[in-house]
């Protein structure tokens, strides 16, 4: 699996659709304007609702994070594990990414990605991405 530059360019420019599953199985999806790329293999967020998404990743952590470029047709989910950090090096590191840009978080999202798979219309919607 690696992150290219097409996925990092949609990445950075994208909203982020995220949907993880509470105690239940019931599903969950929302938008997450702070998602970016820490690294290749991780995605982080600044939590500032504190909601059933938080609750989400507390409970068994499933994530998976779509970004789509509704223009080009063009898009990725990224499929992993996440966690919440409300201390540390993470966390501190988001309190000052949203400086002027959004309020202080309650918590930074981390998603360590395991899987990625092709939102690109066409034959390979839907296939993963090796």
């Amino acid at each position: 699996m690696n992150i290219t530059e097409e996925m990092k360019e949609i990445i950075n420019v994208q909203l982020a659709m995220v949907a993880t599953v509470d105690a239940e199985g019931n599903p969950d999806i929302g938008p997450k304007r702070s998602m970016r790329l820490y690294d290749d293999k991780t995605l982080i967020y600044n939590e500032n609702t504190g909601g059933q998404t938080q609750e989400n990743i507390k409970n068994n952590g499933k994530i998976a994070v779509a970004f789509v470029d509704r223009e080009r047709l063009m898009g990725y989910r990224f499929v992993g594990k996440a966690e919440i950090q409300d201390s540390g090096e993470l966390y501190e590191a988001a309190k000052e990414w949203a400086k002027g840009r959004m309020g202080e978080p309650k918590a930074v999202g981390v998603i360590h990605i395991e899987r990625i798979f092709n939102l690109h219309s066409g034959d390979k919607a839907g296939t993963e991405v090796k």
